[in-house]
């Protein structure tokens, strides 16, 4: 026992019990027992909260509400899934936080050497591990690191939002020559794509969101059209611009349509060829832009070291964590501009932050002041109207990020399946009922074209689930089998075998929320493979026992590897390769798509950060898209199980979607959690004035 404890053993020591059931890490145990030894008077009140702002740090929060501690003393300490003995370790911290008082306990936090107030004028820069921020009413406590990381990101975008650009007449006709519907559409209006283009272009700062099937990418390559089509007609040097995305999943997807989002620009003119090439064609992972070093936190470009770009665009920005978001403001030049794309709707990043949907938080009330309506509606000929309403958007206090921000409304994606867009739509509005959801259901299977359906079931053994599982893998299975080349195959024979499995494979992918135990990946995984088993045609296709390796083994990365080229999130399909010997044994490689549409063939024994994917996460599933989806929620309420879960789980589906649930109050309970991590970002906002 150390001295700390010695002479403060209660705190402690109970401090140790909630780890051992499980309600804290290790790492929130050695946080405070460190900052017990280093103070001269470890109180209750500075440990209990280093214990507890470490554990939200673990939950992606980025500091620690005290206000809200004390509120709901329930919502920390939370784990994936109840048990009687995390329930007694809530019981004991609500009984702890019960007579605390919020100015008592922040007075407390200021008179340790271990805390800082940011507020003060006396504020050192480098000092106490922990900082003590936001207002007398809603007191915020931080790790320093992730203070400083947060203020590195409000900086770097306050300082590019005081750089707002005039664009020169010919933006007018440029936005409208690039803005011509594509054949066979018919643009909405007001046309958001339009608006979006015109109001990043005008800023160094920017963001587009919205949802599935709203034109995201379409827009960004036609503003980075507009931005080029600028420089060339002033006769001024061309952009230097990089795509990135945060998981190598998400960079595949989004080069996927990169290329024929770029052949479908109406691009006039004598320089239209040097004015196509000057778009960028590839899109890389935000850690291979920035140049990681490995075994590190740090990257080779930093601000003294910078990126050599003029623009950089982040897909996929909802899962960029406040660290990776720091890094790469502190990377680039101040001059550089920044553009986020995403769905604020969707999931937060799995580690600390939740950085688009703070910044987001107003996008659909537009705010736009008077100044920025007028420009907006003389470049574009559009009205900033929310097309749900008819109300105009215009709002004079409306902060300079407001400006600088633009939602997309209208889905492309589900006309044909309008089940599935409704669907996310009623669950994304926030207090669904069972009754709502019930109704879109209902009305989905009214539909000639119906895509949507509702499985409920009592355990994995349930005939229905089987049936949704083998229905589900068994074809690109029979895929491997049918399609297997003959001994002798040449390489681009074994490509294109992999290739027509890959695209097999797509067609459907079963997620869930959690995974650990029965119900998570885990657990999953193994029911889905005996469930294959169990069919004639499984026992012929798969082998006895489940060995770590076998053909038709899905795996998915976990972790960046650029030694082979494959990022986390990947996904790969094991293939035995065909021998001339019958009897020799199984020559097995993993096959991976490529960026280019190639295939990777991999050896299975250089494959150390894997594991299975018949079951999936949504956190993993994020920036992929499948054309049937079915999400498994477990039996039991779970902090992880929310609307925002839900929707993204939907969202990922193209055609068809499942929800696979147990019982319907996991499911009510469900739509009425939603994903609120504590973060000073949102207190900013309040703070800006337009320009």
């Amino acid at each position: 026992m150390s001295q700390a404890e010695l002479e403060h053993p209660p705190l402690l020591l109970q401090l140790q019990e909630w780890m051992q059931a499980g309600a804290l890490r290790a790492l929130d145990l050695a946080l405070t027992r460190f900052i017990a030894q280093q103070v001269s008077q470890p109180t209750d009140s500075l440990l209990l909260a280093t214990a507890l702002v470490s554990e939200r740090n673990s939950h992606g929060h980025v500091c620690l509400d005290l206000q809200a501690a004390l509120l709901e003393p329930h919502k920390l300490l939370t784990t994936t899934r109840s048990s009687p003995e995390t329930e007694r370790v809530q019981q004991e911290l609500a009984a702890k936080l019960q007579p605390w008082n919020l100015q008592t306990w922040v007075a407390q936090l200021q008179s340790s050497e271990a805390v800082e107030d940011c507020r003060n004028i006396s504020f050192s820069q480098q000092g106490s591990p922990l900082v003590l921020a936001g207002s007398e009413q809603q007191p915020l406590l931080y790790l320093r690191r992730y203070w400083q990381y947060e203020q590195q990101i409000q900086a770097g975008i306050q300082q590019r939002l005081t750089q707002v650009k005039t664009l020169p007449p010919q933006a007018q006709s440029l936005i409208r020559d690039l803005f011509q519907p594509l054949p066979g559409q018919t643009a909405p209006s007001p046309d958001w794509q339009k608006i979006a283009s015109a109001l990043a272009a005008r800023s160094g700062f920017a963001i587009i969101t919205g949802g599935p099937g709203t034109g995201k990418t379409t827009t960004v390559v036609r503003l980075l059209a507009l931005l080029q089509g600028l420089q060339l007609n002033q006769n001024l040097p061309l952009l230097q611009i990089r795509l990135a995305a945060p998981t190598g999943k998400a960079a595949a997807r989004l080069n996927e349509s990169l290329g024929n989002n770029i052949r479908q620009l109406p691009l006039k003119g004598n320089q239209s060829q040097i004015w196509r090439d000057s778009l960028p064609q590839e899109v890389t992972t935000l850690h291979r832009l920035l140049g990681s070093q490995p075994g590190t936190r740090h990257f080779r470009h930093h601000s003294a070291n910078p990126l050599p770009a003029d623009l950089v665009v982040v897909d996929e920005a909802s899962m960029v964590d406040v660290e990776m978001m720091a890094k790469l403001l502190g990377a680039l030049r101040p001059d550089a501009r920044l553009i986020l794309l995403g769905d604020k709707d969707q999931l937060a990043s799995v580690e600390a932050g939740s950085i688009l949907g703070d910044l987001c938080r107003d996008a659909e009330e537009g705010h736009y002041s008077t100044t920025t309506y007028q420009v907006i509606k003389e470049l574009t000929g559009e009205e900033v109207l929310d097309p749900k309403t008819g109300q105009l958007l215009v709002d004079d206090q409306g902060s300079a990020l407001n400006q600088a921000t633009a939602m997309l409304r209208h889905s492309f994606r589900f006309h044909r399946h309008p089940g599935i867009g409704k669907l996310a739509e009623t669950v994304n509005q926030g207090q669904a009922s069972l009754k709502d959801l019930d109704t879109v259901f209902n009305q989905d299977q009214q539909r000639e074209n119906n895509s949507l359906a509702h499985l409920k079931i009592t355990n994995q053994e349930d005939s229905n689930f089987i049936r949704l599982v083998t229905q589900g893998y068994l074809p690109y299975l029979q895929v491997i089998q049918k399609l297997r080349p003959s001994a002798g195959a040449s390489q681009t024979e074994l490509n294109a075998w992999a290739q027509a499995v890959f695209a097999q494979h797509r067609q459907f992918q079963l997620l869930t929320a959690l995974r650990q135990g029965d119900w998570g990946v885990e657990g999953l995984n193994q029911s889905i493979f005996q469930a294959l088993r169990g069919t004639s045609e499984g026992r012929q296709l798969l082998p006895k026992g489940q060995p770590v390796w076998y053909s038709g083994r899905p795996v998915l990365m976990t972790r960046n590897d650029y030694s082979l080229q494959l990022m986390n999130g990947d996904i790969g399909i094991c293939l035995q390769l065909p021998q001339e010997q019958a009897d020799a044994p199984p020559l097995l490689r993993v096959a991976f798509p490529d960026a280019q549409k190639g295939v990777r063939w991999v050896l299975p024994s250089r494959l150390q950060e894997v594991e299975t994917v018949f079951a999936m996460t949504v956190h993993k599933s994020q920036g992929s898209e499948f054309q049937h989806t079915a999400l498994v929620l477990p039996p039991h309420v779970s902090p992880v199980l929310t609307k925002e879960l839900l929707y993204t789980g939907i969202t990922r589906s193209s055609q068809n979607f499942t929800l696979v649930s147990c019982n319907d109050w996991v499911l009510e309970q469900l739509l009425l959690q939603k994903v609120d991590r504590a973060s000073g970002l949102k207190m900013t906002q309040a703070q800006e004035t337009h320009q």
